[in-house]
Parts: C-alpha cells; structure tokens; sequence
C-alpha cells in the first residue's frame, strides 16, 4: 500500500512538471496575430464606406471639413469625397411658406387683413448654412422680407385698384409680381434663397370696414350693370334699325321687279290682243263681250234687254252686230 501511494504521487508530480515546461500555444499572443487582419479589414471597409456617397435628383449635398464648408455637390449619382469630409443634405424642391396673416395700409388709409403665401427653395447650399442654418429661420427671415415689400407697396396703391371690379383698373397682379423679383432679389443675395412666386392667398377687410367698402362696391357693380344694360339697349335699337333699313330696300327692289314684270307683261298682252284683233275683228270683239258678260252676270242675274240689244242679238243668233 506505502509503494503504490509513493508510486501515484510521483507519477502525479512528473505529469505537472511536464506541463510547466511545455505552456500552450493558444494563448493571447496568438490571437492577437488572427485577430488583427479582420480589425484592418473592417476599418478599411469604414473608410471606404465614408469615401464614397449618393446624390438624389431631389437633392444637394454640402461637403464640410472640420465644420468649414468646401463645395456643394449639384448633380445626382455617386461621389468621391475624403473619408474625414463631412455632409449636410438639402432638398432641392420648392417649399410653400404661409406667413401668418397680417394688416396692412393702404395709400388711401384703408386697412387690409392680408394672407399670402411664398414659393422657395435653397439655390445656394453654402450661404444659406452662414446665414440662415434651416428651414425654420429662413422661413422667418423671408417672413420679414415679403412683409416689408408688402407694406411698401400697398402704401402706394389706393383701396380700389386692389380689389376693383374692373379688371383693366386692378393693378393687384402688377403689384405681386414686382414684389415677387423684389424678394427674390433680397432672399437670393442674402441667404442662398430663390423666391418663385408671392401671392395674396385671402383678403379680408377690417370689421368696421367691411360695410362702407361693400356698399361701394355694390354700387359701383350697379353702375357698370346700367352701362351694359344701356350699352344694349342702343345696340339692339341700331340693329333695329338696320333691320328696318334692309326690309325697305328689299321691298322696293321687289316691288321694282313686280313692277317691271307686270308691264312686260301687259305689254305682251297688248301686242297679244293686237295682233287678234288684226286677224279677226268681229271674233275678237264677240270674245271680249263674253268675257265682260261673265264678269258681271252670274245664276243669280235678271237681266232686262231691249230688242235692239246687242246682248241679245248675241244670245239669239250668236253672232255681234257689225
């Protein structure tokens, strides 16, 4: 029993000294040495990814290096760009602002209540980042832009040629367009904006103006109705009149005609009548005593004749004296 228990501990203390002398080789430095090559490879990937990026049509990108601004990528696709670059993303379509609605002056101190609207869209990605930095300031500052045209340019207009009836007189287009090239002037020089268009989306008038303008203009519509009722009234009386004019000369050449004819015609029927009698005398003269006679008697005609009668010499003996 002393020499297997002496035996096992030797052989047990041989085994560790075997395993201090021989350490295994799957230890950190080995791991390391398998590890690095997947680390290269992944970096590599991260800056090839932050090397390279995508432009929509819909949009411009910024490039930026340590928060300077370097240039502005205008057209689609994919670019080049250093991996240490940064972007900033615009969208290039037009947006729609609607300031809130404000009252204005006119030239003849009348108030308006008015409520427009402002197309736009970032044309320069760089100076609109100095200066304005986002939509919301940017909507503000162009806030501020139409308000100012808006007001200068209704204090130079009267009530009237804003809301009048007459198109001829209403110089409210005239005015916006003006406006509009004023802003986008400004807005472009500014702060990299372009103003599309400036338009009056409502108009309303103060409270205790709204009766006093409303009866003006109700008269004034009024007073062109009774212009164009008058207006129509001597057009329908011209062609009248013409009408009339027209149907006497028409009826004076038809009646000319009538008349011609008719005496062509009674002409014929003399030279008929004529040219009969020269042939048979006596004939044409019983004929034409007949036709009298049946003109003027009828079933209805007593007729009292004397002996010497020529009707009666005709009746009897059908022949006309000589």
């Amino acid at each position: 029993m002393h020499l297997h228990a002496h035996d096992h501990h030797h052989h047990h203390s041989h085994g560790n000294g075997h395993d201090h002398d021989h350490p295994d080789d799957s230890g950190p430095p080995r791991y390391w040495s398998k590890l690095k090559p997947v680390l290269y490879a992944v970096v590599g990937l991260v800056l090839l990814y932050r090397s390279f990026l995508t432009v929509r049509e819909t949009e411009f990108v910024l490039i930026t290096q340590f928060g300077k601004p370097v240039y502005t990528i205008n057209s689609a696709g994919l670019h080049p760009k250093w991996f240490f670059q940064s972007t900033t993303w615009f969208d290039r379509r037009m947006r729609i602002y609607n300031p809130r609605p404000s009252e204005f002056l006119t030239r003849d101190k009348k108030n308006l209540v008015i409520e427009s609207y402002v197309a736009w869209r970032i044309e320069d990605p760089q100076r609109f980042v100095e200066t304005v930095g986002d939509a919301i300031a940017a909507e503000m500052r162009l806030h501020d832009i139409v308000w100012s045209g808006l007001a200068a340019a209704l204090g130079n207009q009267d009530l009237e040629s804003i809301i009048s009836p007459n198109p001829q007189a209403a110089k409210a287009g005239e005015m916006l367009d003006r406006l509009a090239d004023l802003t986008d002037r400004n807005a472009l020089q500014q702060y990299g904006i372009r103003v599309v268009d400036v338009r009056i989306k409502r108009l309303n008038l103060p409270e205790q103006n709204k009766q006093s303008v409303f009866a003006r203009m109700r008269a004034e519509r009024e007073r062109i109705a009774r212009q164009y009722r008058a207006e129509g009234e001597e057009q329908a009386l011209s062609i009248r009149a013409d009408a009339d004019r027209q149907r006497e000369e028409i009826l004076s050449a038809a009646y000319k005609e009538a008349e011609k004819i008719k005496g062509e015609g009674d002409a014929d029927s003399t030279r008929t009548y004529s040219q009969a009698y020269s042939k048979n005398p006596r004939f044409y003269k019983l004929l034409r005593t007949l036709e009298s006679y049946k003109k003027i008697f009828d079933d209805k005609t007593t007729a009292i004749l004397s002996s010497d009668s020529e009707l009666l010499k005709v009746l009897m003996r059908g022949e006309s004296a000589q």
